[in-house]
């Protein structure tokens, strides 16, 4: 049988533990609803948004008018992934996955362009950063301080960066590998396309080309409306990243704290047999030297 001594002291390390995940749950819960609501608010104009870029770059195709922003028919062939993870760990398999699908596109989509050096990385989340460098791969920036106070303006600066990157013609092919929320407990595996803006649905189907009226000319157009939507496009992946984050740690923590309740249970049960059995004992000890002592 378990000594007491060490049952009661692992009963009371699970009792803290399970303050500790109960705490984290509840903090958690309440980021993720803070975070579903901005996410929830800002799909419907991101999804309008790519379906106006999406025709108007289907309908500049047939134009004298070029699009800087679209394919290139030929390049340099240089990729750069973007990688979004969280800073912070204890939230079940949210960033392995992620790590987990940029070394499976590095080894098999873009396993050419990795062996010449032609692939480079841009990290945003400490997790993503620490695996890539472990692999020593070519990290470009980490902007993990993105999440210090995530806001529009902020995720700006870097999505500006990336279309300047493809402009200047220093990358080709600029993709987006994040964690999309669904739900609290549901979060879907995201690789998108982020430059060259794509000329179909977000859904995949194919674009209708509206007969536009351009107020107050294409270029002007093409100059303001696809920078405003990318920028749109990488702020909401960010959300995504981080309401998803909230929930896949909200349901680990649930998780934990529920493991706990069992082991905490379990103990107690144990140690009472313990305790029962010491008590059975000493009641024989007392009994045995009393007959000793009559006899």
């Amino acid at each position: 049988m378990a000594n007491l001594k060490a049952i009661r002291v692992r009963l009371s390390s699970v009792k803290s533990t399970r303050q500790i995940t109960s705490a984290m749950k509840m903090v958690a819960a309440a980021k993720l609803r803070k975070a579903q609501d901005a996410i929830v608010q800002l799909r419907p104009y991101a999804d309008k948004l790519n379906e106006i870029q999406a025709g108007l770059s289907a309908a500049l195709r047939d134009t004298e008018i070029e699009n800087i922003y679209a394919g290139r028919k030929t390049g340099n062939g240089k990729v750069l992934l973007v990688i979004v993870t969280s800073n912070k760990g204890l939230c079940g398999a949210f960033n392995a996955n992620v790590i987990r699908e940029a070394k499976r596109l590095m080894s098999e989509k873009y396993g050419d362009q990795s062996r010449r050096g032609d692939l480079a990385l841009i990290t945003v989340g400490k997790k993503a950063h620490d695996a890539m460098k472990k692999l020593k791969c070519n990290i470009l920036a980490d902007r993990s301080d993105l999440y210090t106070g995530l806001s529009f303006d902020r995720v700006a600066v870097l999505a500006d960066r990336l279309m300047q990157l493809y402009i200047s013609k220093e990358y080709d092919t600029i993709e987006i590998i994040y964690n999309k929320f669904k739900n609290a407990a549901v979060q879907k595996l995201t690789e998108e396309v982020y430059l060259p803006v794509r000329m179909s649905s977000p859904e995949g189907g194919k674009t209708t080309t509206a007969d536009y009226i351009y107020e107050p000319d294409q270029i002007s157009i093409v100059s303001e409306l696809i920078p405003k939507t990318l920028r749109t496009q990488l702020y909401r992946a960010l959300l995504d990243s981080f309401a998803a984050e909230q929930g896949a740690r909200m349901t680990a923590m649930h998780q934990a704290t529920d493991n706990a309740t069992d082991l905490i249970r379990d103990l107690t049960l144990q140690y009472n047999k313990a305790r029962q059995a010491s008590i059975t004992n000493q009641l024989l000890e007392v009994v045995s030297g009393a007959e000793a002592l009559n006899g």
